[in-house]
C-alpha cells in the first residue's frame, strides 16, 4: 500500500512539471529571439558573411610574397651523357634536383589596394544583408504573432456568443411553455445554436494553424503545445503617428538597411571599376631563384684505346664489364661526389624584376572596364530607387497606420451602438415583442460587430510596428 502511495506522488509530481512545462507561454521578444537565433535564411545569410571574411584574407594575401619550392628525381636508362664526368655511359643512372622562387608584386596598377578595399566593403555589405534579414524575420514574427493574438480573441467571442445562445435557447424553451412565443421561433435559436458550433470550430482551427505557422517560422517542431501570452493592447506608445511622413522619410533615411546596402554596392561597384581599369597600367614584380642538382656515376678505374674507333678510348667501371665511351678523350678518371658536396658545388641563383607592358590581350581589359561601368550605372539606379521604393513604402505605412486607427475607433463606436441595439432587441424579445429571426438579426450584427473591433485593433497595431520600424524603431527593446 505504501509503495502503491509512493509511486501515486512520483506521478503527480511529474506530472505537475510536464504540465507546467507544456503552459509556457513565449512573449513577442521571446519569439523574436528565438527566430533570429535558429531560422534557416538566416543561417545561411551568416555563412555568406564568413565567406566575405574569407576573400578579405585572400585580399591581403596578395600583397604577401609568393614562396614555391620545387624536386625531382629521375632515372635515366641506356647510353646516356654522366653530366659529372661527361662521358657515355650504357647504364642506370639517377639524378635528382631541386630549387625554390619567390615572387612579390612591386606595382599592379593599384589592383591589389583595390581588391582589398572592396573586401571590406564586402564585409559591410554582408553584415546589413544579416541585419536587413532579420530585421525581415522580426517584422514577420510579429505578424505572425499578433495573427494568433487575433485568433485567441475571436475565438473568445464565437465561445462566449455560443454560451450566450445555449443560455438564450433555455430561455426561449420557457417562453415557448409559456406561450409568450411561439414554437417555431426554438427552432431559429436552435439553428442559430448549430452556426454558433460551427464559427467555434473554425475559429478553433485558425487559431491552430496560426500556432503552427509561428512554430514553423520559429523552427519548433512541438506547434500544439506552443502558445504566446496576450498582453498587446493597440496603443501608440511611441506617438510616432504625432509626426509627419517627411521626418518618419528623412529618419528612414539614416537608419533602414535596404539603403544601407544599395549604397554599399554601389562602392563596390566603383572598387570594381577601379581594379578594372588597372589592367591597362604595367606590371612590376620581383623574384628570386634557387636550384641546384646532384647525379649518381659509377668509378672509373682505367681507359685504354677504343679498338673499334681510334679517336676514342674506352674506360673501365671497377666491378663490372662495362665500358664507358669518351670520344676524342684521354677519359676523365675518378669518383662521383658525395650528394652533399655536389648539391653545394651545384647550385645556382637568379634575381631581378619582371616588367609587363600590356599591349594588346584580345579587348579582355577593355571589356572587363566596359562591364564595370555598366554595374556601376546599374548600382546608381537601384540607389535611385531604393530612395523612391522607401519614399513610398513610408507615405503607405503612415497613411495605413492613419486608417487602421480610424477604422478601429470607428469600430469600437460601432459596437457601442450595436451593444444598446441588441440590449433593446433583447428586451422587445423576451416580452414577445419581436420574433426570433429579427432577435438573431440583432445578435449576428452584435457578433460581426465584436468581429470588427478585434481585427481592426490587431490591423492597427501591427501597422503601427510598421511605421515604428521605419522611423528606426525595432521591434523589440534590446
Amino acid at each position: 500500500m505504501r509503495k502503491n502511495s509512493c509511486i501515486s506522488v512520483v506521478f503527480i509530481v511529474l506530472f505537475g512539471m510536464f504540465a507546467r512545462g507544456q503552459s509556457k507561454k513565449w512573449t513577442l521578444e521571446e519569439c523574436v529571439k528565438y527566430a533570429v537565433e535558429n531560422n534557416i535564411s538566416i543561417k545561411q545569410t551568416e555563412l555568406d558573411s564568413q565567406i566575405a571574411t574569407i576573400d578579405k584574407k585572400g585580399a591581403i594575401g596578395n600583397f604577401l610574397p609568393s614562396v614555391n619550392a620545387n624536386a625531382s628525381h629521375s632515372w635515366n636508362i641506356g647510353l646516356n651523357q654522366d653530366i659529372t664526368t661527361g662521358l657515355l655511359r650504357n647504364q642506370t643512372s639517377q639524378f635528382t634536383s631541386a630549387g625554390a622562387s619567390v615572387g612579390v608584386d612591386i606595382y599592379k596598377g593599384l589592383q591589389n589596394q583595390n581588391t582589398l578595399r572592396k573586401a571590406n566593403l564586402s564585409i559591410v555589405a554582408a553584415k546589413y544583408q544579416l541585419l536587413k534579414m532579420k530585421e525581415d524575420v522580426a517584422l514577420n514574427v510579429a505578424n505572425a504573432f499578433l495573427q494568433i493574438l487575433f485568433n485567441k480573441e475571436n475565438l473568445k467571442v464565437q465561445q462566449e456568443q455560443k454560451v450566450f445562445n445555449e443560455k438564450q435557447y433555455a430561455r426561449s424553451e420557457e417562453l415557448v411553455k409559456a406561450g409568450s412565443i411561439p414554437r417555431g421561433d426554438l427552432f431559429d435559436v436552435k439553428a442559430t445554436l448549430a452556426l454558433d458550433n460551427q464559427k467555434v470550430i473554425a475559429a478553433d482551427n485558425a487559431l491552430l494553424i496560426s500556432k503552427l505557422s509561428l512554430a514553423q517560422l520559429l523552427q519548433l517542431k512541438d506547434f500544439e503545445s506552443f502558445d504566446v501570452i496576450d498582453d498587446t493592447s493597440a496603443k501608440d506608445e511611441n506617438n510616432i503617428l504625432a509626426q509627419t511622413p517627411t521626418s518618419v522619410y528623412e529618419k528612414a533615411k539614416e537608419s533602414r538597411t535596404e539603403l544601407k546596402i544599395a549604397n554599399t554596392n554601389l562602392e563596390i561597384a566603383e572598387k570594381n571599376l577601379a581594379i578594372a581599369k588597372g589592367g591597362f597600367q604595367p606590371t612590376l614584380r620581383g623574384f628570386y631563384n634557387f636550384n641546384s642538382r646532384v647525379s649518381y656515376a659509377d668509378v672509373i678505374t682505367g681507359f685504354g684505346p677504343n679498338p673499334t674507333n681510334p679517336t676514342s678510348v674506352i674506360g673501365y667501371v671497377e666491378g663490372t664489364n662495362q665500358n664507358v665511351l669518351q670520344p676524342n678523350s684521354s677519359a676523365i678518371l675518378g669518383k662521383s661526389a658525395p650528394f652533399f658536396d655536389q648539391f653545394s658545388n651545384n647550385k645556382g641563383q637568379s634575381f631581378g624584376a619582371q616588367l609587363s607592358i600590356p599591349i594588346f590581350n584580345g579587348f579582355s581589359v577593355r571589356n572587363n572596364v566596359e562591364r564595370s561601368k555598366v554595374s556601376l550605372e546599374k548600382s546608381k539606379i537601384a540607389v535611385e530607387q531604393q530612395n523612391l521604393d522607401l519614399q513610398r513604402n513610408v507615405y503607405i505605412a503612415f497613411t495605413d497606420a492613419k486608417g487602421a486607427l480610424n477604422a478601429h475607433e470607428s469600430a469600437i463606436a460601432s459596437l457601442e451602438s450595436r451593444q444598446e441595439s441588441y440590449n433593446y432587441a433583447k428586451e422587445k424579445y423576451d416580452v414577445g415583442l419581436m420574433n426570433s429571426f429579427d432577435f438573431n438579426q440583432s445578435q449576428t450584427l452584435l457578433s460581426n460587430a465584436q468581429s470588427e473591433v478585434i481585427r481592426t485593433k490587431y490591423d492597427y497595431i501591427f501597422k503601427i510596428k510598421i511605421l515604428e520600424f521605419y522611423f528606426g524603431i525595432p521591434i523589440i527593446k534590446n
